[in-house]
């Protein structure tokens, strides 16, 4: 099955874990923040939530 997020752009830092973890739903944008792009892998979703360092992802 597959999640889809959210990331709060005043909250991301831009420190690129969620790109990582899951570039298949993440991407950056030109201001260098976290923008989620499509739905991605349940697991890979659920790590990205729980791992960002200032809690700018939830799932939508």
């Amino acid at each position: 099955m597959a999640k889809k997020a959210r990331v709060d752009s005043d909250a991301c830092i831009g420190c690129g874990l969620c790109v990582g973890t899951c570039p298949a739903a993440f991407e950056f944008n030109d201001e260098g923040k976290a923008v989620a792009i499509a739905e991605g892998d349940d697991a890979e979703i659920d790590d990205a939530i729980a791992n960002c360092p200032v809690q700018a992802i939830s799932e939508e």
